[in-house]
């Protein structure tokens, strides 16, 4: 079997109203699918981590860079593909771009694998350690709104009635308004859902650590991204400093830029993002790291149905950690503000909100070969972005 075709599919289309973080508003929705063709007919989907004009930037080096390194060749030899691209880009970028892009190409790679072996992806990765997972729902972006504390308050109440036991929400405003939007949405679920709060590096470690610690004193699981990716030291203040759990990860590339961010202990919890890191290939290579220093890993998911459904089969593949007769159980992010990518991107979709509103809280796994997906090429031709 060789590849006879590497390309992608750049989609994008308006929101209603911006949706932001700390560091930026977004007024569209966009993705990048990468699909890998090969001459026995078996074709692999793939996603590249980033928005908008990165993502047109992403799909030269997929189809200009990386591509004809690999075309005619053999899919499953993944690690081979791998490095060969990786060494050839590497004088040019270790992180970023170039990183993103090849992830998708590996995510494709092991979809064909499984497609090949008729298998689902989490049996090539050794099988399921569960048979379910837990699922938070992920919300309440900033929005440019006369009353935010209000408008978090109803769609953190939203996300409770939709099933969900825990969610997540956006900080970065300041301390003071952080805090009065956390106190909001508490007030607004109770005490007895988890919350997670993520300020996209909005501070330094001299503003993080006090803000954490009344972030503690409202109940807070996990401080995401308090500080700059490149602020290890920042984030191992914050470690040391606070109680909470500090938790980060989703800027970070390869086994080599989570090398220093693992052993230097800088987080309570490690978030690799797959659609970026490097793909599949490399994210196991950085669970195990992250596990060897027994740093629970809990996957950053943001993207499409297909990021959802890579991130389904990595999780069921997760080892316990650290083990025993209960041990704690890996989390799926799952974004809740409007993303048709998320919804109608499939011709049978994931159905996850479904199944979080029918089994309390859990999403049970796919079953399909490979990741278990089929895009819907008509709806991909209505959102493409030709350029």
């Amino acid at each position: 079997m060789k590849i006879t075709s590497v390309k992608s599919h750049v989609l994008s289309y308006d929101l209603d109203e911006p949706l932001g973080y700390s560091q930026n508003y977004y007024t569209k929705r966009s993705a990048h699918l990468v699909e890998i063709e090969t001459d026995e007919g078996i074709t692999g989907i793939g996603e590249c981590f980033g928005p908008n004009t990165i993502a047109l930037a992403n799909k030269v080096i997929v189809e200009q860079v990386i591509g004809p390194l690999i075309l005619g060749r053999d899919p499953l030899d993944r690690e081979v593909h791998w490095h060969r691209a990786y060494n050839g880009m590497r004088d040019h970028g270790q992180k970023g771009m170039p990183i993103q892009a090849l992830s998708g190409v590996d995510i494709a790679l092991w979809d064909i694998a499984g497609k090949i072996h008729n298998q689902p992806l989490y049996k090539l990765l050794g099988g399921a350690f569960r048979d379910r997972i837990e699922v938070y729902g992920y919300g309440m972006m900033l929005q440019q709104v006369p009353d935010l504390a209000e408008r978090f308050a109803s769609e953190s109440a939203a996300i409770k009635a939709m099933g969900f036991n825990a969610m997540k929400m956006k900080i970065g405003k300041g301390p003071e308004e952080d805090l009065r939007l956390v106190k909001a949405v508490r007030d607004a679920i109770g005490a007895d859902i988890k919350l997670m709060v993520d300020a996209n590096h909005a501070y330094t470690a001299q503003v993080a650590i006090p803000l954490g610690r009344a972030l503690q004193d409202l109940g807070v699981y996990w401080f995401e991204e308090p500080v700059a990716p490149e602020d290890l030291q920042g984030y191992r203040d914050l470690c040391e400093s606070l109680d909470m759990s500090i938790a980060g990860g989703e800027a970070e590339f390869t086994r080599w830029g989570f090398r220093d961010l693992i052993e230097k202990r800088c987080v309570d919890i490690l978030q690799p993002e797959t659609c970026a890191l490097g793909g599949i290939s490399e994210y196991l290579k950085i669970r195990d790291m992250a596990h060897a220093h027994f740093i629970p890993v809990v996957n950053h998911v943001w993207g499409t149905a297909v990021c959802v459904a890579v991130n389904m089969h990595l999780l069921a593949a997760m080892p316990d950690l650290p083990g025993g007769a209960h041990p704690a159980q890996p989390m799926l992010e799952y974004d809740t503000t409007p993303n048709m990518f998320r919804e109608n991107l499939l011709t049978e979709p994931l159905g996850v909100l479904d199944q979080v509103a029918a089994n309390g809280g859990w999403v049970e796994l796919p079953t399909g070969p490979g990741l278990g997906i089929e895009l819907d090429y008509d709806f991909i031709e209505r959102y493409r972005v030709n350029a």
